[in-house]
């Protein structure tokens, strides 16, 4: 029997969470390194995962199948394709740079404070949200993702509401508050979507007699499983909401703001970057294969929200007054492009789709990481208490600078290739709404580049006089981002590479070919 790679690379952060809880809490420091070595064995198993998946080979690969609850036709069933590995990957990258970036979030607030925060618990419950994240994308069995697609709110809901941001702890009952509300509307939201995900689950396995994601979409095309059009689209509808709300689309949205405005900046990347990722997969995965002629039937309404998001999110960037609570409306804008990608059914648009749920990750991972390391000198959130940080703290304000050009998707880095090629794909099938979408991006330039005026340049205020640069273990986290996201803007071939190949299935699965060019060759 095979080494079985996917569980190990699941199970082992898992097992690293639990040991890290039982640390004494007296050996803090050892938690916090035992947590870090996990993660980075975790990459190990998942870089592993990526050499050895063959882009060429099967759409689902390393697979693994045991019975699990045989009476209802449950399976433990792993598997991966190319957007899957990809996305495991980036996962697997980001977890030790917010454990590094998040290693005195959860230290005592005062030395002999009987207050106390639980360090253990902060890194654990960051080693389980990994583990489940990682076990969504490798689940080819409906109920076995279903689990760990709920599952994986728990622990966020305890890194959200039980550590914010230290300059906001020290005796602030309304910072408390805030956080409070912010961790139970993220609870909520997504708990609504998860039991209507869980009523679309029990009627497909009603409809098709198993969860097993392969069995259904072989059956679908081969003719051997048939659903009525009415079944099909409340089936979709049941699964898309969930996802909507994951992803977060608008106007399902409203959570995110809310929630990275009150977290860490390593939890806040956690959300943004890694949780919320599962929704725009989830919607390739299981909305296209499961339900193709439903999802061609959704199309016209999903494009027009995605469109909303897109201006919506980065209108209201614009306004922004709060660092991190521009980040987060910048994500819902960029989340509206990755949607729109996917659901513009073609190569160009779903291979931007997934190149953006990677090269996002990597550059709002940059952008928030800096951000929290700029808000912990200053203690505070506010545009308005900042000026002139360059002059005294030059490092921390280039990477700033450069992540938020990430952002902004400026040719030469990551992200703008990705949304390239998204709007490529969406204009070659929807011209006006390509155009619209285009709009995004000059509204980027603008919150981004006013953003980095208002805090960067200018006068230097007295409370930044001060500031330190970026100290060793920051720009630890920090460098290997910004080298990533040069690397990719120049050559993104090695992640096009694993993704076209499922890009490609996932289109034949809904049976959309790419449209012909319109123009006729000139004579």
């Amino acid at each position: 029997m095979s080494f079985p790679l996917l569980t190990a690379t699941a199970a082992l952060p898992a097992l690293g969470a639990v040991a890290t809880a039982a640390v004494p809490a007296a050996r803090r420091t050892a938690a916090k390194w035992l947590a870090l070595l996990v993660s980075l064995a975790t990459l190990a198993l998942a870089v592993t995962t990526l050499v050895r998946f063959d882009p060429g080979g099967d759409r689902y690969q390393l697979t693994e199948s045991h019975p699990w609850i045989a009476a209802f036709g449950v399976r433990y069933e792993l598997g991966v394709d190319g957007i899957a590995v990809a996305l495991l990957a980036l996962t697997a990258l980001l977890i030790p740079f917010v454990i590094l970036a998040g290693w005195h979030d959860a230290d005592p607030l005062e030395t002999g404070s009987k207050r106390w925060r639980p360090t253990q618990g902060f890194f654990a419950l960051i080693l389980a949200v990994e583990a489940m994240v990682i076990i969504s994308f490798e689940a080819t069995d409906v109920f076995l993702f279903y689990i760990f697609f709920e599952a994986m709110l728990i622990p966020m809901y305890f890194l959200i509401g039980g550590f914010g941001d230290r300059a906001h702890e020290h005796g602030d009952e309304a910072a408390a508050t805030q956080r409070s509300y912010a961790a139970v509307k993220f609870l909520l939201y997504n708990l609504v979507g998860g039991l209507i995900m869980l009523a679309a689950v029990i009627g497909l396995y009603v409809v098709a007699g198993n969860f097993s994601l392969a069995e259904i979409a072989q059956a679908r095309a081969n003719g051997s499983l048939h659903m009525a059009t009415n079944t099909e689209r409340w089936l979709f509808l049941g699964f898309f909401f969930a996802f909507a709300v994951k992803a977060p689309l608008w106007p399902l949205h409203t959570w995110l703001p809310n929630a990275m405005g009150e977290a860490t900046a390593p939890v806040a990347v956690l959300i943004t970057a890694v949780v919320d990722k599962v929704g725009t997969f989830a919607m390739l995965r299981f909305c296209l294969q499961l339900f193709p002629e439903a999802s061609k039937w959704a199309t016209p309404v999903i494009l027009v929200l995605a469109l909303i998001s897109i201006i919506y999110g980065a209108l209201l960037a614009v306004g922004q007054r709060d660092i991190k609570r521009l980040v987060a409306y910048a994500s819902i804008s960029h989340f509206g492009f990755i949607i729109l990608g996917i659901f513009a059914m073609t190569s160009q648009g779903q291979s931007g789709a997934t190149l953006y749920m990677v090269n996002h990750g990597i550059s709002t991972a940059a952008l928030m990481l800096v951000a929290g390391f700029l808000i912990s000198r200053r203690g505070s959130r506010l545009i308005a208490d900042y000026g002139g940080v360059q002059k005294v703290a030059p490092v921390l304000a280039g990477t700033f600078l450069i992540g938020g050009l990430a952002t902004l998707s400026l040719p030469g880095l990551a992200p703008f290739v990705s949304e390239f090629l998204v709007l490529v794909g969406t204009f070659s099938r929807y011209p006006a709404i390509g155009i619209i979408a285009t709009f995004g991006i000059v509204l980027a330039a603008l919150y981004t580049l006013v953003l980095y005026q208002r805090t960067m340049t200018g006068p230097v205020k007295p409370e930044v006089a001060t500031m330190p640069d970026l100290r060793p273990r920051e720009l630890l986290v920090v460098a290997p981002l910004i080298v990533l996201l040069i690397f990719l803007g120049v050559y993104p071939k090695p992640v096009t590479d694993i993704v076209n190949p499922s890009v490609k299935q996932t289109l034949s699965d809904v049976h959309k070919k790419d449209p012909k060019p319109s123009v006729e060759a000139a004579k």
